[in-house]
């Protein structure tokens, strides 16, 4: 009824115009002395194949209109199979389109092609670099120093934001990079334990590590990363006291650090991208990367993460292990 409410208005002239000149005739007989009966019976007439045509036109502008809504939400590759156009604007209106249409697929191609190049590029750049680190770890492992120990966790730092910049070019990409098997909780976690050994120690931080016993679904390399970042994180906002890694009710891996904590205000905010808050304003080194990238990996995990936190008194962040675990 809507549909046909508007079709009237748009004809209202045509309408309008009708009424006027039958109008008009009558007048003209009435002054003339006339019957009206010769303007009435041709003006009725008139007004049923007047009825008869707006209807057929109705149906027409109807189906007409469902196939352009049905197109309404296409990409532009859809878009050649537009209805015919009737009347010189409609041709027009679909000129304008076609010629949108071919823009569009320009840059579209343009654009594929520049990330593909980026993509390849910053691919090769990865495996590149990951020679003369793999070079400068084998030699730090060949001595036990302060120095060695503090030069080991700057390294680990490095290969950690390279494999950030392989993740962030793999985050739309398609599932199957992905792998899901059963595995042990406890061995994911405990390989990321490692790699931050050397800073514990120098650091001289505490390491409460107790072990969950769950068997979960996941994607070992994708949880690890997560898992690795949450860690670093921890690691780079707490100078003293220490980092707890625990099971609690509900499956919830929490990762508790004595660091700085986060201000109320940036709390909700900490998993967008390039946010930083009031720590990062603090710490210039803080890019506003990590907490996002897990956020996405989480998501595609099927992994629900949160924190919590007060300033002064450290921050636990949750990965809910509910939905994997293997009962």
């Amino acid at each position: 009824m809507k549909l046909f409410l508007k079709y009237l208005r748009q004809h209202r002239l045509g309408l309008a115009a009708y009424f006027v000149f039958s109008a008009i005739f009558a007048f003209s007989f009435y002054l003339y002395a006339l019957p009206l009966a010769a303007v009435l019976y041709p003006a009725a007439l008139c007004l049923l194949l007047g009825v008869g045509v707006v209807i057929a036109d109705f149906l027409r502008m109807r189906k007409r209109h469902l196939q352009l809504a049905g197109l309404a939400n296409a990409g532009a590759e859809l878009l050649s199979s537009l209805p015919e156009p009737v009347g010189i604007e409609s041709a027009d209106y679909q000129n304008i389109i076609a010629a949108l249409r071919s823009e569009c697929a320009s840059l579209r191609s343009d654009y594929d092609g520049r990330v593909r190049d980026m993509n390849e590029y910053y691919t090769l750049w990865v495996h590149q670099i990951k020679t003369p680190i793999a070079s400068m770890r084998l030699a730090l492992r060949s001595e036990d120093s302060p120095l060695s120990r503090r030069l080991f966790s700057d390294l680990l730092r490095i290969e950690q934001y390279v494999e950030m910049v392989m993740v962030y070019l793999r985050l739309d990409a398609d599932a199957g990079d992905y792998v899901f098997r059963e595995c042990e909780l406890d061995d994911i976690i405990k390989r990321s334990l490692r790699r931050f050994s050397s800073e514990f120690i120098d650091r001289r931080l505490s390491l409460s590590f107790e072990p969950s016993m769950l068997k979960i679904v996941t994607d070992e390399k994708w949880l690890g990363f997560v898992l690795d970042q949450l860690l670093s994180n921890a690691l780079k906002y707490t100078q003293s006291g220490g980092i707890a890694v625990y099971l609690s009710e509900g499956h919830i891996l929490c990762i508790k650090d004595s660091g700085i904590g986060i201000a109320p205000e940036d709390l909700p905010l900490v998993f967008q991208k390039g946010y930083t808050g009031c720590n990062g304003r603090t710490d210039m080194r803080a890019s506003g990367i990590g907490l996002y990238l897990c956020g996405k990996v989480c998501k595609n995990l099927g992994i629900g993460i949160s924190a919590e936190s007060e300033v002064g008194s450290g921050t636990v962040l949750k990965l809910d292990m509910s939905q994997h675990r293997v009962a």
